[in-house]
């Protein structure tokens, strides 16, 4: 090797070596905002999930505990649903609830609204006096509220959250989790009421004070109901602690996709981002449509030579398209069965697997009733013998 050569090699080894260790260094970047199949988020926390199973998706410190600003009022609405008697009766707002810091719709002593009216105050533009309103009309108190508030949250499954106050300003002691509060969220969708408050864009409430009514019109802040094909809600949030919150939820060919991104400056963009790309992988399947195993069983003694057996439950599950085809199926069924049988005896069992996790399991059951050989029958083998 002449001068030249060596020269030429030890440049292109000093470049190789520059080449790993930017592309180290661009790879630990990459890891801040978490890519996982193509999907990423700046957020400090972030979830996505399918609502009716709660698979996560996509997910970045799904488990960090963190403040969540007004998304807070996901809690608040569904707490207020389920325990308003009469969600259009109209009450006096007290003092208390008049000059709450932050986004406001403005109340003033004496003011009268129903529950409803001010649910969609709550979650349409995020007013923290209609919160306490809300509150103060529901359990007697802010404090009490919150206590159910918090006992609804153990009863969904946000393990992680705990809420100390109703409308999300910075305290101690009041936080959620990506997760928990994506769970809060699908489990408040499922409700109507709820549903039909963060769908609308648009909307009037009467103030009836004095006997007058003074109309308020109100319009949501998401602007993803607007910008998204089947966005559905559902409530953004801001204080200086928590940054920029959204939680978003979209339905696609019936299958409604929840996102949460805490602490997330391109709330809305990084949302709907998320949003698509697991509305473009993943699709409900209902895997016992895929089941393969032979439902006729041979019969010892009966009657007839084969008894039908079958399945009784349904197993809907999100799936990306490679997922479904690398599903394994283990049936554990026997070769022969006894008679007599009677109609829905367990027989056996079908597992399903992605990779090495159980998704599903379920026992196999005879469908028809077999009695054991006639006489007659058994003398004609008898004879059939000699």
């Amino acid at each position: 090797m002449n001068n030249k050569e060596r020269r030429f090699l030890i440049s292109l080894v000093a470049v190789l070596l520059l080449a790993g260790i930017f592309f180290s260094a661009f790879s630990t970047l990459l890891v801040g905002v978490t890519r996982a199949e193509g999907m990423w988020t700046s957020a400090v926390g972030s979830c996505v999930i399918e609502s009716s199973t709660g698979r996560v998706l996509f997910e970045k410190n799904k488990d960090k505990k963190l403040p969540m600003a007004s998304t807070t009022k996901i809690m608040t609405a569904i707490t207020a649903i389920e325990n308003c008697k009469d969600l259009d009766e109209r009450f006096e707002i007290s003092p208390k609830a008049v000059g709450v810091e932050g986004t406001s719709l403005y109340l003033r002593k004496g003011d009268i609204y129903s529950t409803r009216d001010l649910l969609f105050a709550l979650m349409l533009i995020s007013g923290n006096d209609a919160s306490v309103a809300i509150a103060e009309h529901i359990a007697g108190s802010v404090s009490e509220f919150v206590t159910l508030m918090n006992e609804k949250a153990k009863e969904i499954g946000a393990k992680n959250s705990h809420f100390a106050n109703t409308h999300g300003l910075d305290a101690d002691g009041h936080y959620t989790t990506a997760y928990d509060l994506a769970l809060i969220t699908a489990y408040a969708l499922k409700n109507p009421i709820f549903k039909g408050i963060v769908t609308t864009k648009n909307t009037k409430i009467i103030n009836s004070k004095d006997g007058l009514e003074e109309p308020r019109y109100l319009k949501n802040k998401n602007k993803l109901l607007s910008s998204l094909e089947g966005c559905v809600g559902v409530k953004t949030g801001y204080t200086d602690d928590a940054g920029r919150c959204l939680v978003s939820a979209v339905e696609r060919d019936g299958t409604q996709f929840v996102c949460v991104v805490l602490n997330c400056r391109p709330m809305f963009e990084e949302s709907a981002t998320l949003l698509n790309q697991c509305a473009s992988v993943y699709h409900l399947v209902d895997v016992t449509t895929l089941y393969d195993y032979d439902e006729k069983i041979k019969v010892i003694d009966g009657r007839t030579k084969w008894a039908k057996v079958g399945t009784k439950e349904k197993f809907v599950y999100p799936l990306s398209s490679f997922e479904k085809e690398n599903l394994k199926f283990v049936y554990h069924l026997p070769s022969s069965l006894q008679a007599p049988l009677e109609k829905g005896e367990e027989i056996g069992e079908i597992q399903i697997f992605l990779g090495n996790d159980l998704l599903f399991s379920e026992k196999v059951y005879t469908i028809e009733n077999i009695k054991p050989k006639t006489i007659i029958q058994r003398l004609k083998e008898f004879a059939g013998k000699w």
